[in-house]
């Protein structure tokens, strides 16, 4: 008898200890827990905390309606600086010491390539990552969810139709020396392929830095009228400005990660006629837009600063978790997660976004861009949404 209930009672156990396995970790009775990581002190510092505020009024927003499913969404938000290297410290702490449930809206492409190897180890979701390289959701892996039109397809959309309008002889690029850069000057490339051109020069910069005279020279030297931009914000910036300093005017086109206000607030006069590929509008405090300009002014109060496009991005990837996640009903798992993602179609928001579908075998939610560019002083949308034929 004795051995009876030592063996019931082991049986037990091994029946709990397998619902326990079976239970995804950062999911509690009224909790559940995720992780971002963000440059907070980096070079685009100022993109990684627009990205967090943004993400953190929707949790606000879902928490102070009771949560999802009755559990309230607890963020916590690491920095990289910008650094791979620091962005698998901050998966390790995120997946193992804090237990997260998902990687939501991490920023960077060479950041996230880094961190995913940790997150998969623990079976925690990469969703809704803040960079359009195709990485984020090629391969295909169960764990990778992604949203924005690739900066390979942004440019090799964009880069023949403006060379076409512009009718540009020599097209050059100059991109950041890492995928994110390779991405942008890989898309123009094939682009202009297709169009029967080709890239005539590149140069490149390191992640980080603030001297761009050598590649403008270069890129003067070669006559080049239409400059591709591998960059983000302070890159682009400083190499227009160089450009100008060196009465060297080409046209400038850059990708979805240069269309940001800081270009035209921090660069001045000199970014007029800057163009580049999009997916979001700017939020604008006067938009023409009342829901956006309503938006726009709830974040201003909040935070005491006005929003930008990525803080767009990081309240758009907090929305699309909740609706999968209350989708997924109260038992949500990493399983629940994916099922109801698998069958996701999320509609045209109050920001211009295109519609977003996924399904078990497509894990970017649109692949159509837009085209933007700064005109006195802000960005103006030129054209409606474009996809590759």
């Amino acid at each position: 008898m004795k051995t009876g209930l030592t063996l019931t009672t082991a049986a037990a156990l091994a029946l709990v200890a397998g619902s326990a396995l079976a239970q995804s970790q950062g999911v509690s009775k009224d909790e559940i827990v995720i992780g971002s990581i963000q440059d907070l002190s980096g070079p685009i510092a100022g993109f990684g905390k627009q990205v967090r505020m943004g993400m953190l009024l929707r949790v606000d927003e879902i928490n102070e309606q009771g949560g999802i499913n009755g559990r309230k969404i607890k963020l916590l938000v690491e920095d990289s600086k910008y650094d791979p290297r620091n962005a698998v410290l901050a998966a390790q702490k995120l997946v193992n010491q804090d237990k997260i449930f998902a990687m939501v809206g991490h920023i960077g492409t060479a950041q996230n390539m880094a961190a995913m190897p940790v997150q998969f180890s623990k079976n925690v979701l990469n969703f809704y990552p803040i960079t359009a390289a195709r990485e984020m959701y090629e391969p295909f892996h169960k764990l990778k969810y992604s949203f924005a039109a690739t900066y390979y397809e942004q440019m090799k959309i964009m880069v023949p139709k403006l060379a076409k309008e512009k009718g540009a002889k020599k097209v050059c690029a100059m991109y950041q020396d890492d995928e994110f850069g390779l991405e942008v000057k890989r898309g123009a490339e094939d682009g202009l392929k297709a169009a029967g051109m080709t890239l005539a020069s590149e140069t490149t910069y390191k992640r980080g830095a603030t001297d761009f005279a050598s590649q403008m020279q270069k890129l003067q030297a070669e006559q080049c009228d239409l400059v591709v931009m591998g960059t983000i914000i302070r890159e682009t910036i400083g190499g227009i400005a160089t450009a100008k300093r060196l009465n060297f005017n080409p046209t400038f086109v850059g990708s979805s990660a240069s269309y940001t206000d800081l270009i035209h607030k921090l660069g001045g006069p000199a970014m007029n006629g800057f163009y580049a590929a999009m997916t979001v509008q700017h939020p604008y405090l006067d938009s023409a837009s009342q829901p956006m300009r309503f938006w726009a002014n709830k974040y201003q109060t909040k935070f005491n600063e006005e929003p930008t496009v990525f803080s767009v991005y990081g309240y758009g990837s907090i929305d699309a978790f909740i609706r999968a996640a209350t989708k997924a009903g109260p038992n949500l798992s990493t399983d629940s997660f994916i099922k109801a993602m698998d069958t996701m179609k999320i509609p045209p928001d109050i920001f211009g976004s295109a519609e977003m579908t996924f399904s078990p075998t497509k894990r970017l939610g649109s692949n159509a861009t837009r085209l933007s560019q700064i005109t006195d002083g802000r960005w103006k949308v030129l054209s409606e949404y474009m996809t590759s034929p």
